[in-house]
Protein backbone atom coordinates (compact mmCIF):
# COMPACT_ATOMS: atom_id res chain seq x y z
CA UNK A 1 0.00 0.00 0.00
CA UNK A 2 1.20 3.13 -1.36
CA UNK A 3 1.55 5.80 1.60
CA UNK A 4 -0.98 8.36 -0.12
CA UNK A 5 0.36 11.42 2.34
CA UNK A 6 3.97 11.36 3.41
CA UNK A 7 4.18 14.58 5.60
CA UNK A 8 3.29 14.43 9.04
CA UNK A 9 2.16 18.07 10.28
CA UNK A 10 4.26 19.80 12.86
CA UNK A 11 2.12 20.89 15.59
CA UNK A 12 -0.84 20.06 13.07
CA UNK A 13 0.35 22.51 10.40
CA UNK A 14 1.50 22.06 7.46
CA UNK A 15 4.98 23.10 6.79
CA UNK A 16 8.50 22.55 4.79
CA UNK A 17 9.40 19.59 7.09
CA UNK A 18 12.50 17.80 7.27
CA UNK A 19 10.25 14.58 6.00
CA UNK A 20 10.60 14.87 2.44
CA UNK A 21 8.04 15.44 -0.34
CA UNK A 22 6.45 12.32 -2.43
CA UNK A 23 2.95 11.51 -4.30
CA UNK A 24 -0.22 12.69 -1.60
CA UNK A 25 -3.26 11.88 -2.39
CA UNK A 26 -3.54 9.52 -5.07
CA UNK A 27 -5.27 6.69 -4.83
CA UNK A 28 -4.20 3.17 -3.51
CA UNK A 29 -1.92 0.65 -5.80
CA UNK A 30 -4.10 -1.98 -6.10
CA UNK A 31 -5.63 -3.43 -9.30
CA UNK A 32 -9.26 -2.12 -9.20
CA UNK A 33 -7.95 1.80 -8.83
CA UNK A 34 -6.92 3.49 -11.81
CA UNK A 35 -4.22 5.92 -11.59
CA UNK A 36 -6.02 9.31 -11.58
CA UNK A 37 -7.73 8.15 -8.53
CA UNK A 38 -10.83 6.67 -10.01
CA UNK A 39 -12.06 3.16 -9.10
CA UNK A 40 -12.13 1.12 -12.21
CA UNK A 41 -16.17 0.82 -12.09
CA UNK A 42 -18.78 2.91 -13.38
CA UNK A 43 -19.20 4.54 -9.76
CA UNK A 44 -16.74 7.62 -11.01
CA UNK A 45 -15.77 9.14 -14.53
CA UNK A 46 -18.32 6.54 -16.74
CA UNK A 47 -20.69 8.07 -19.26
CA UNK A 48 -22.89 6.50 -17.90
CA UNK A 49 -24.32 10.06 -16.72
CA UNK A 50 -24.43 9.01 -13.01
CA UNK A 51 -21.37 11.40 -11.66
CA UNK A 52 -23.14 14.06 -10.52
CA UNK A 53 -25.96 11.77 -8.49
CA UNK A 54 -25.71 12.98 -4.77
CA UNK A 55 -25.76 10.62 -2.17
CA UNK A 56 -28.84 9.21 -1.11
CA UNK A 57 -30.28 6.66 1.45
CA UNK A 58 -28.74 4.18 -0.60
CA UNK A 59 -25.67 4.72 0.63
CA UNK A 60 -23.86 5.27 -2.86
CA UNK A 61 -20.14 6.34 -1.93
CA UNK A 62 -17.92 8.59 -3.74
CA UNK A 63 -15.45 7.34 -6.50
CA UNK A 64 -12.36 5.45 -5.06
CA UNK A 65 -11.11 2.61 -3.28
CA UNK A 66 -13.54 0.00 -4.82
CA UNK A 67 -13.07 -2.95 -2.24
CA UNK A 68 -12.82 -1.19 1.27
CA UNK A 69 -12.38 -2.91 4.41
CA UNK A 70 -11.70 -1.90 7.94
CA UNK A 71 -7.43 -3.33 7.70
CA UNK A 72 -7.07 -0.75 4.48
CA UNK A 73 -6.72 2.41 3.52
CA UNK A 74 -9.33 3.85 1.83
CA UNK A 75 -9.23 6.99 -0.32
CA UNK A 76 -12.52 8.74 -2.03
CA UNK A 77 -12.97 12.15 -4.45
CA UNK A 78 -15.56 13.94 -6.21
CA UNK A 79 -17.28 12.52 -8.42
CA UNK A 80 -16.30 13.54 -12.44
CA UNK A 81 -19.24 15.23 -13.90
CA UNK A 82 -19.92 17.49 -16.97
CA UNK A 83 -20.02 20.95 -15.00
CA UNK A 84 -16.41 20.20 -14.14
CA UNK A 85 -16.50 19.25 -10.89
CA UNK A 86 -14.00 16.22 -9.90
CA UNK A 87 -11.78 17.12 -12.26
CA UNK A 88 -8.99 17.47 -10.28
CA UNK A 89 -6.68 14.97 -10.20
CA UNK A 90 -3.29 13.88 -8.68
CA UNK A 91 -3.13 16.15 -5.97
CA UNK A 92 0.57 16.94 -4.05
CA UNK A 93 2.31 18.11 -1.39
CA UNK A 94 5.83 18.94 -1.80
CA UNK A 95 7.29 19.35 1.44
CA UNK A 96 11.00 20.81 0.13
CA UNK A 97 9.83 24.35 -0.66
CA UNK A 98 6.26 23.85 0.66
CA UNK A 99 4.32 23.92 -2.59
CA UNK A 100 1.05 21.91 -3.37
CA UNK A 101 0.43 20.18 -7.13
CA UNK A 102 -2.83 19.34 -8.71
CA UNK A 103 -3.46 18.20 -12.23
CA UNK A 104 -6.00 18.04 -14.28
CA UNK A 105 -7.07 21.98 -14.23
CA UNK A 106 -6.75 25.24 -16.53
CA UNK A 107 -4.66 28.44 -16.61
CA UNK A 108 -3.58 27.19 -12.71
CA UNK A 109 -0.02 27.42 -13.97
CA UNK A 110 1.92 24.23 -15.80
CA UNK A 111 1.83 21.17 -13.71
CA UNK A 112 3.99 19.32 -12.70
CA UNK A 113 7.16 20.52 -13.87
CA UNK A 114 6.03 24.14 -13.97
CA UNK A 115 4.72 26.78 -11.51
CA UNK A 116 2.98 24.96 -8.68
CA UNK A 117 1.11 26.16 -6.02
CA UNK A 118 2.34 28.05 -3.16
CA UNK A 119 1.24 29.38 0.15
CA UNK A 120 -1.49 31.96 0.17
CA UNK A 121 -1.14 35.87 0.62
CA UNK A 122 -1.98 37.38 2.57
CA UNK A 123 -2.70 34.58 4.63
CA UNK A 124 -1.44 31.07 4.11
CA UNK A 125 -3.84 28.84 6.13
CA UNK A 126 -7.74 28.83 7.20
CA UNK A 127 -7.33 27.23 10.89
CA UNK A 128 -4.71 24.74 10.79
CA UNK A 129 -4.76 23.71 7.52
CA UNK A 130 -3.01 25.11 4.55
CA UNK A 131 -4.00 27.27 1.68
CA UNK A 132 -2.60 27.29 -1.52
CA UNK A 133 -2.99 29.48 -4.41
CA UNK A 134 -1.83 28.97 -8.23
CA UNK A 135 0.54 31.25 -9.93
CA UNK A 136 -0.70 34.41 -10.92
CA UNK A 137 0.37 34.20 -14.51
CA UNK A 138 2.54 31.51 -17.02
CA UNK A 139 5.03 32.50 -19.59
CA UNK A 140 4.04 31.90 -23.20
CA UNK A 141 6.17 28.83 -24.07
CA UNK A 142 7.64 30.88 -27.16
CA UNK A 143 7.76 34.48 -26.55
CA UNK A 144 7.80 34.53 -22.99
CA UNK A 145 5.05 37.07 -22.59
CA UNK A 146 3.15 36.88 -19.63
CA UNK A 147 -0.23 34.90 -19.56
CA UNK A 148 -2.69 35.78 -16.72
CA UNK A 149 -3.91 32.83 -14.41
CA UNK A 150 -7.23 31.88 -12.96
CA UNK A 151 -8.33 32.32 -9.57
CA UNK A 152 -7.43 28.80 -8.10
CA UNK A 153 -6.89 27.89 -4.73
CA UNK A 154 -6.62 25.16 -2.72
CA UNK A 155 -7.01 23.69 1.64
CA UNK A 156 -4.70 20.94 2.21
CA UNK A 157 -5.17 19.36 5.78
CA UNK A 158 -3.64 16.21 7.57
CA UNK A 159 -3.79 15.15 10.77
CA UNK A 160 -1.09 15.41 13.40
CA UNK A 161 -1.06 11.62 13.21
CA UNK A 162 -0.63 11.36 9.79
CA UNK A 163 -3.58 8.55 9.24
CA UNK A 164 -6.45 11.24 7.80
CA UNK A 165 -5.84 13.65 4.75
CA UNK A 166 -8.03 15.71 2.96
CA UNK A 167 -7.96 18.42 -0.09
CA UNK A 168 -9.96 20.80 -1.83
CA UNK A 169 -9.60 23.08 -4.63
CA UNK A 170 -11.43 25.47 -6.23
CA UNK A 171 -11.73 28.32 -8.79
CA UNK A 172 -13.49 31.25 -8.82
CA UNK A 173 -12.60 32.14 -12.33
CA UNK A 174 -16.11 31.22 -14.24
CA UNK A 175 -19.45 32.44 -14.04
CA UNK A 176 -20.73 28.91 -12.87
CA UNK A 177 -18.74 26.74 -10.65
CA UNK A 178 -16.04 26.22 -12.54
CA UNK A 179 -13.07 23.24 -12.64
CA UNK A 180 -12.06 21.60 -9.25
CA UNK A 181 -12.42 18.46 -6.88
CA UNK A 182 -12.08 17.10 -3.82
CA UNK A 183 -10.23 14.15 -1.85
CA UNK A 184 -10.17 12.54 1.18
CA UNK A 185 -8.68 9.58 2.70
CA UNK A 186 -7.30 7.24 5.13
CA UNK A 187 -3.74 5.99 5.03
CA UNK A 188 -4.35 2.68 7.81
CA UNK A 189 -7.23 0.59 9.20
CA UNK A 190 -9.82 1.28 11.64
CA UNK A 191 -11.04 -0.59 14.87
CA UNK A 192 -14.75 0.21 16.05
CA UNK A 193 -16.25 -0.45 19.19
CA UNK A 194 -19.72 -2.74 19.10
CA UNK A 195 -21.40 -0.34 21.69
CA UNK A 196 -21.23 2.89 23.25
CA UNK A 197 -21.02 6.21 22.01
CA UNK A 198 -17.85 8.80 21.39
CA UNK A 199 -17.62 12.25 20.52
CA UNK A 200 -14.98 14.17 18.05
CA UNK A 201 -14.08 17.57 17.49
CA UNK A 202 -11.68 19.92 15.17
CA UNK A 203 -11.71 22.75 13.33
CA UNK A 204 -13.58 23.14 10.03
CA UNK A 205 -12.48 25.02 6.49
CA UNK A 206 -13.56 25.95 3.08
CA UNK A 207 -14.00 27.00 -0.18
CA UNK A 208 -16.85 28.86 -1.27
CA UNK A 209 -17.97 29.26 -5.04
CA UNK A 210 -20.84 30.76 -7.22
CA UNK A 211 -23.50 29.37 -9.75
CA UNK A 212 -24.29 33.08 -11.58
CA UNK A 213 -20.85 34.78 -10.61
CA UNK A 214 -17.17 34.93 -10.15
CA UNK A 215 -15.05 34.87 -7.62
CA UNK A 216 -14.04 32.81 -4.21
CA UNK A 217 -14.72 33.19 -0.72
CA UNK A 218 -13.34 31.22 2.25
CA UNK A 219 -15.20 29.92 5.66
CA UNK A 220 -14.16 28.80 8.37
CA UNK A 221 -15.53 27.29 11.64
CA UNK A 222 -15.56 24.16 14.38
CA UNK A 223 -16.69 20.65 13.52
CA UNK A 224 -18.12 18.02 15.90
CA UNK A 225 -19.08 14.62 15.38
CA UNK A 226 -21.00 12.23 17.62
CA UNK A 227 -21.11 8.07 17.17
CA UNK A 228 -23.67 6.08 18.84
CA UNK A 229 -22.17 2.32 17.91
CA UNK A 230 -24.45 -0.10 17.01
CA UNK A 231 -27.50 2.38 18.24
CA UNK A 232 -30.19 1.21 15.42
CA UNK A 233 -28.99 -2.92 16.06
CA UNK A 234 -32.15 -5.24 15.71
CA UNK A 235 -33.74 -2.80 13.16
CA UNK A 236 -31.98 -3.42 10.03
CA UNK A 237 -29.22 -5.50 8.57
CA UNK A 238 -25.93 -5.21 9.10
CA UNK A 239 -23.19 -4.16 8.24
CA UNK A 240 -24.11 -0.80 6.62
CA UNK A 241 -26.85 0.42 9.43
CA UNK A 242 -26.08 0.21 13.02
CA UNK A 243 -24.10 3.37 13.93
CA UNK A 244 -26.13 6.52 14.42
CA UNK A 245 -23.89 9.72 13.56
CA UNK A 246 -24.39 13.35 14.54
CA UNK A 247 -22.36 16.26 13.21
CA UNK A 248 -22.73 20.00 13.86
CA UNK A 249 -20.36 22.60 11.76
CA UNK A 250 -20.63 25.42 13.90
CA UNK A 251 -19.27 28.88 14.53
CA UNK A 252 -18.67 29.64 10.92
CA UNK A 253 -17.20 32.91 9.94
CA UNK A 254 -16.62 33.95 6.20
CA UNK A 255 -13.69 35.69 4.46
CA UNK A 256 -12.76 37.08 1.48
CA UNK A 257 -9.32 36.34 -0.63
CA UNK A 258 -7.78 39.69 0.72
CA UNK A 259 -8.74 38.46 4.53
CA UNK A 260 -11.56 40.55 4.67
CA UNK A 261 -13.82 39.04 7.24
CA UNK A 262 -17.32 39.62 5.87
CA UNK A 263 -19.52 37.76 7.72
CA UNK A 264 -21.31 40.69 9.24
CA UNK A 265 -22.29 41.92 5.49
CA UNK A 266 -23.67 38.07 5.32
CA UNK A 267 -25.79 37.90 8.40
CA UNK A 268 -26.76 41.04 7.49
CA UNK A 269 -28.44 40.39 3.69
CA UNK A 270 -29.49 36.73 5.73
CA UNK A 271 -31.60 38.81 8.06
CA UNK A 272 -33.07 40.93 4.96
CA UNK A 273 -34.39 38.07 3.67
CA UNK A 274 -35.86 36.47 6.67
CA UNK A 275 -37.00 39.78 8.18
CA UNK A 276 -34.98 38.72 11.16
CA UNK A 277 -31.73 40.06 13.04
CA UNK A 278 -28.79 37.15 13.00
CA UNK A 279 -25.48 36.66 14.94
CA UNK A 280 -24.59 33.62 13.87
CA UNK A 281 -24.00 32.10 10.69
CA UNK A 282 -26.22 29.07 9.96
CA UNK A 283 -25.12 25.82 11.36
CA UNK A 284 -25.04 22.57 9.89
CA UNK A 285 -26.07 19.52 10.55
CA UNK A 286 -25.96 16.04 9.88
CA UNK A 287 -29.42 14.35 9.15
CA UNK A 288 -29.39 11.66 11.82
CA UNK A 289 -30.44 7.95 9.60
CA UNK A 290 -29.89 4.87 9.84
CA UNK A 291 -27.97 3.58 6.51
CA UNK A 292 -25.12 6.43 7.02
CA UNK A 293 -22.27 4.02 8.80
CA UNK A 294 -20.65 0.98 7.96
CA UNK A 295 -18.19 -1.44 9.36
CA UNK A 296 -15.73 -0.34 7.42
CA UNK A 297 -15.56 2.84 9.14
CA UNK A 298 -17.27 5.25 5.95
CA UNK A 299 -19.92 7.74 6.73
CA UNK A 300 -21.87 9.16 4.09
CA UNK A 301 -25.35 11.33 4.54
CA UNK A 302 -27.13 14.04 3.74
CA UNK A 303 -26.84 17.43 5.62
CA UNK A 304 -29.26 19.99 6.77
CA UNK A 305 -29.00 23.27 8.23
CA UNK A 306 -30.73 25.69 10.48
CA UNK A 307 -30.33 29.21 12.09
CA UNK A 308 -27.42 29.56 14.42
CA UNK A 309 -29.05 31.71 16.62
CA UNK A 310 -31.52 29.75 19.56
CA UNK A 311 -35.12 31.59 19.15
CA UNK A 312 -35.16 33.43 15.80
CA UNK A 313 -36.74 31.42 12.97
CA UNK A 314 -34.77 31.20 9.64
CA UNK A 315 -36.34 30.04 6.48
CA UNK A 316 -34.83 31.44 3.72
CA UNK A 317 -31.48 30.70 2.39
CA UNK A 318 -30.85 27.77 4.35
CA UNK A 319 -27.99 25.88 3.20
CA UNK A 320 -28.63 21.87 2.68
CA UNK A 321 -26.04 18.99 0.96
CA UNK A 322 -24.46 15.97 1.93
CA UNK A 323 -21.17 15.10 4.19
CA UNK A 324 -18.29 12.33 3.44
CA UNK A 325 -16.19 10.94 6.40
CA UNK A 326 -13.80 7.72 7.02
CA UNK A 327 -12.83 7.11 10.54
CA UNK A 328 -9.22 6.18 10.72
CA UNK A 329 -7.26 4.65 13.99
CA UNK A 330 -8.42 2.45 17.04
CA UNK A 331 -11.68 3.91 18.73
CA UNK A 332 -11.99 1.54 21.38
CA UNK A 333 -8.96 3.26 23.47
CA UNK A 334 -6.86 6.59 23.53
CA UNK A 335 -5.86 8.29 21.85
CA UNK A 336 -9.32 7.00 20.37
CA UNK A 337 -8.75 7.37 16.94
CA UNK A 338 -10.20 10.11 14.53
CA UNK A 339 -12.34 10.81 11.55
CA UNK A 340 -11.27 13.10 8.05
CA UNK A 341 -14.94 14.49 6.44
CA UNK A 342 -15.97 16.70 3.06
CA UNK A 343 -19.12 18.73 3.28
CA UNK A 344 -20.30 20.05 0.42
CA UNK A 345 -23.78 22.22 0.36
CA UNK A 346 -25.52 24.68 -1.71
CA UNK A 347 -28.50 27.25 -1.12
CA UNK A 348 -28.89 30.65 -2.80
CA UNK A 349 -26.84 34.19 -1.68
CA UNK A 350 -28.84 35.89 -0.04
CA UNK A 351 -26.69 39.20 -1.14
CA UNK A 352 -27.31 39.00 -4.77
CA UNK A 353 -30.37 37.66 -6.24
CA UNK A 354 -30.51 34.79 -8.78
CA UNK A 355 -26.85 33.33 -7.68
CA UNK A 356 -26.32 29.97 -5.87
CA UNK A 357 -23.60 29.21 -3.32
CA UNK A 358 -21.54 26.59 -2.91
CA UNK A 359 -19.26 25.77 0.09
CA UNK A 360 -16.91 22.71 -0.15
CA UNK A 361 -15.46 22.17 2.93
CA UNK A 362 -13.04 19.76 5.15
CA UNK A 363 -12.87 18.70 8.71
CA UNK A 364 -10.47 16.47 10.92
CA UNK A 365 -11.71 15.75 14.29
CA UNK A 366 -10.18 13.81 17.16
CA UNK A 367 -11.60 12.14 20.17
CA UNK A 368 -12.58 14.37 22.97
Amino acid sequence: MTRIFFLILCLGFVAACDSGGGDVLQAPTDEATDPDGGDGSDNGDSSDGDDDTPIESDRELPPGTESPTASNAIVRREPRDAGGNGYANSYRYNADDDTFFVDGLGFDGDQPDGQRYTRSTPFGNLGPYALYEAPPTFPDSVTGTQIPQFETRAIYGVSGSGETEFAIVRTGAYINYGFGGFIYQRNGEVTLPSEGQGTYSGPYAALRDFNGRGGLEYATGQATVDIDFSAFRGNCTPPECDNAVRGRITNRRIFLPDGTDITGDYLDALGVSNEATFQNMPVLTFFIGDGVADLNGENVGTLLSGSGDPGVDQTNNLPSGAYYAVMAGDHTSLPGGEIVGIIVTETDDPRQPGVTERETGGFIAVRQ
